[in-house]
């Protein structure tokens, strides 16, 4: 096992390495990417992110396909679409993410904008008033579900951290909307909610390379998993402990580590 210092200088090593505008290629921050306009950039990427699980290739083809059916301007889209166009996201499927839940997102998104000014306000407002992350995603979730009908089965695709779900997707979104490093990568736009708040994105690769390097003790990916690998990170950087997200993701889906 490699001493703390010598840990550091690999992880180091290895997010200087991933963290570089090569990585948008294969990623699904490519979809936020491609957007100039600060709502564009946040509601393009919270539907990434939502459907950011299983294959990134299927990941990527279906985010872009799902901008495809919101006219490539999806702020306007949340905004202004009429009835009959929102309809057509009815068959938009990936995964169990399926047209009835992408249309209850529109709704909940439009709700968001109109009433709370935007996700950017409700989450730096949320912050301001909790000082922690973990009530942020708990205010974030009550408001997103505030309308009430037709909710149900949707709530299954915003995580619950009061269950203790490790919530890798909204953490990886505030990833990208906050930590700001002039690499190009992650877009820093909300900068009333500082990077040394952030949690990291726990998956599945990110949980397996942090227990093989000793960062993580904890078997299941849940939230004490979460708290748990994010503290060993401060360690390192506390300031920005999520820009070891590339260096533990990389690792795990390109070195195979």
């Amino acid at each position: 096992m490699l001493s703390p210092q010598l840990l550091k200088e690999f992880l180091d090593e290895k997010y200087d390495l991933y963290n570089r505008p090569e990585f948008i290629e294969t990623d699904p921050i490519q979809i936020p990417h491609t957007y100039t306009l600060a709502e564009d950039i946040e509601i393009s990427g919270f539907l990434t992110a939502t459907i950011a699980w299983g294959q990134r290739k299927t990941i990527i083809n279906n985010a872009h396909r799902l901008m495809q059916i919101m006219g490539n301007n999806p702020s306007d889209f949340v905004i202004n679409a009429r009835n009959e166009q929102i309809e057509k996201l009815k068959y938009f499927v990936h995964r169990t993410f399926q047209g009835v839940d992408c249309i209850f997102f529109i709704h909940a998104l439009r709700n968001i904008y109109k009433n709370h000014s935007g996700l950017k306000v409700l989450f730096e407002t949320s912050y301001a008033r909790k000082k922690k992350i973990e009530n942020v995603l708990v205010d974030f979730r009550n408001t997103f579900f505030e309308l009430g009908d037709g909710q149900e089965r949707s709530r299954k695709h915003v995580s619950d951290v009061n269950k203790n779900a490790a919530a890798k997707r909204l953490n990886m979104f505030l990833r990208w909307m906050v930590r700001t490093d002039k690499r190009g990568v992650d877009f820093g736009l909300w900068n009333a909610i500082p990077p040394s708040a952030l949690y990291i994105p726990l998956d599945l690769h990110t949980g397996n390379v942090a227990r093989k390097i000793g960062l993580l003790t904890r078997t299941q990916n849940d939230w004490k998993a979460v708290e748990e690998l994010t503290l060993q990170l401060r360690k390192f950087d506390p300031d920005d402990p999520i820009k070891y997200d590339f260096a533990l993701f990389g690792l795990g889906i390109f070195e195979k580590f």
